[in-house]
C-alpha cells in the first residue's frame, strides 16, 4: 500500500471543489509520478451544510476552524483557495509557522506580501508553490522557472485578465460599447458586480508583479506599475486602430532595458500580425521574447475550475515528489536580482493619440509644430469624422521615448481648444 499524503483545502468553491475532482480522475496516473496516495481529508468551508455534497462525494471532513486543519498532523499541505488578503494572510502564516507546505493561486496576496511569506517559508523549511496565481491553465511560471532558466529573458508581454480581453473582443466584433461589453460580461459571469479590479487594471497589475519576479528576478512593488484600464476605450477608439491596422488589447508588459525593467498594465494598439491579436474572448496569453528561444506564445484559459484546479494539483504534485525525496524548503522562484526601474527616457515606442480640434484651417498645423517641438513626428495621421464643428484625429508617431510622449501630452493638453481623447502604446508585429 501506497503512502497516504493528506491535504487541507481551504475553500471549497468553484475551483476548491476542482481539485478533489482532479486528484480522484487522474489517481492512478499521480499516484505513478508521486508514489503517494493524495486525498483531500479536510476542507475550511464557511457553512457546512453548503458543501455536504462535495462532502459526501470526496469524503471530506468539514469544518468551519481553521485550527482544525492547521493543528491535524497528519495534514502535510495546506491548499489557499480562498482569496482576497485576509484572512488568507493569516491562514498561510499560521500554517508556515506550523510546517505545512502552502498551495496558493492568491494573485493580490502573493503580489503584494509575496516577498514576505516566501521568507517565512524558507525559515520553516516549507514549500511555497502558486503557479495557478497568472494565467490560471497555463503553466507559464513553471516555464520561466525551470524551462527558460537558462535564458535571457528580454520581454514579457500577457494579455493576463480574461474579463477585459472579452470585453474588448465583443467590442470588436460585435462593435459593442464598453457599457454593453461590460453588463454582458457580467451576465456570464465574467466579471463582478463591482468589476474594478479588472476594468481598472489591477488584476493584470497583480500578475505582471508576479511575473517580473520570475523573469527578472527583480521584486517590483504595485505602486511602481504605470497602471491604466479599460474605461476610457470608446467604440471610436477600436473602430480607428482597426482602420490602422490594429486592434486594443489590456496588455501587461514587463521589459528589460538599460539594467533596469519597465512594468505596466495599459490598453494598447496591438498589429494585426502580433500573436497577441488573436487572442479572444476569455481566454489568456504570455508573449515571451528572450535571447535564447527568440519569441514563444503560452496560450489557454485563464480561469475555470479545471484549467485552474489543474495547476493547483501540478502545484501538490510536485510538493509530494519534494517531500517524497527529502528536498522540502527550496523557492518557487530562485532567481534574485537587484531592483530597478527603468527611466522614461529609456523607454521606447510609438505611441497613438486621438485628439479633437476644432474644424478650421490651421489646426494640423498647431499639432504638427507642437511635435515637432517635441521631436516627435508622424508614422499615420487620420481624419476619424466631423460634425461641421469639431473633428476628430488619430496619429501613430514613429519610435519615441515615453518622456518625449509624457511631454506631448503635457502639450496638447495645454492648447485650449484641443482635447486629448486618449493616447496609448503601440505594439507592432
Amino acid at each position: 500500500m501506497k503512502e497516504k499524503l493528506k491535504i487541507g483545502l481551504l475553500g471549497l468553491g468553484t475551483v476548491g471543489s476542482g481539485v478533489p475532482t482532479i486528484l480522484a480522475e487522474h489517481r492512478e496516473k499521480i499516484s505513478q509520478v508521486t508514489g503517494m496516495d493524495i486525498v483531500v481529508s479536510k476542507a475550511l468551508v464557511r457553512d457546512e451544510k453548503e458543501k455536504q455534497y462535495q462532502s459526501e462525494r470526496f469524503d471530506i471532513e468539514l469544518t468551519t476552524d481553521i485550527e482544525d486543519i492547521i493543528n491535524d498532523e497528519e495534514i502535510s499541505i495546506i491548499v489557499e483557495l480562498i482569496g482576497k488578503i485576509e484572512p488568507a494572510k493569516t491562514y498561510i502564516t499560521k500554517a508556515l509557522e506550523s510546517g505545512k507546505h502552502i498551495v496558493t493561486a492568491n494573485k493580490d496576496l502573493l503580489a503584494q506580501h509575496g516577498g514576505e511569506l516566501v521568507a517565512l517559508a524558507q525559515r520553516n523549511h516549507c514549500d511555497l508553490y502558486y503557479e495557478a496565481s497568472v494565467a490560471g491553465g497555463i503553466p507559464i511560471l513553471r516555464t520561466i522557472a525551470n524551462s527558460l532558466a537558462a535564458d535571457d529573458i528580454q520581454k514579457v508581454l500577457g494579455i493576463v485578465n480574461g474579463t477585459t480581453n472579452y470585453m474588448l473582443t465583443k467590442m470588436v466584433s460585435e462593435k459593442q460599447t464598453y457599457e454593453e461589453a461590460l453588463a454582458k460580461a457580467q451576465e456570464l459571469g465574467f466579471a463582478e458586480s463591482d468589476p474594478t479590479n479588472d476594468v481598472d487594471g489591477i488584476d493584470a497589475a497583480y500578475k505582471m508583479v508576479i511575473l517580473s519576479q520570475f523573469a527578472f528576478g527583480m521584486n517590483i512593488d504595485l505602486k511602481q506599475v504605470d497602471i491604466r484600464g479599460i474605461r476610457g476605450i470608446s467604440s471610436d477608439d477600436v473602430a480607428i486602430a482597426s482602420q490602422l491596422g490594429y486592434e486594443i488589447k489590456l496588455i501587461g508588459s514587463s521589459e528589460k532595458n538599460d539594467g533596469g525593467i519597465a512594468v505596466e498594465v495599459a490598453p494598447m494598439l496591438v498589429a494585426a500580425a502580433h500573436p497577441l491579436a488573436s487572442i479572444r474572448d476569455e481566454f489568456n496569453a504570455v508573449f515571451i521574447y528572450s535571447a535564447g528561444v527568440g519569441e514563444s506564445m503560452y496560450y489557454g484559459p485563464g480561469a475555470g475550475a479545471k484549467p485552474t484546479a489543474t495547476s493547483v494539483v501540478s502545484d501538490i504534485i510536485t510538493i509530494a515528489k519534494n517531500i517524497r525525496l527529502g528536498t522540502t524548503g527550496h523557492m518557487f522562484n530562485e532567481y534574485q536580482h537587484d531592483t530597478k526601474l527603468t527611466a522614461n527616457d529609456a523607454i521606447f515606442g510609438k505611441y497613438y493619440f486621438s485628439i479633437e480640434m476644432p474644424d478650421k484651417p490651421g489646426q494640423i498645423l498647431k499639432l504638427t509644430k507642437l511635435m515637432a517641438e517635441a521631436n516627435v513626428s508622424f508614422d499615420q495621421l487620420l481624419q476619424q469624422k466631423s460634425d461641421g464643428m469639431r473633428a476628430k484625429f488619430a496619429t501613430i508617431t514613429h519610435t519615441i521615448s515615453k518622456a518625449q510622449m509624457l511631454e506631448v501630452t503635457k502639450q496638447i493638453e495645454k492648447i485650449a481648444d484641443f482635447e486629448l481623447l486618449n493616447t496609448l502604446k503601440v505594439l507592432e508585429g
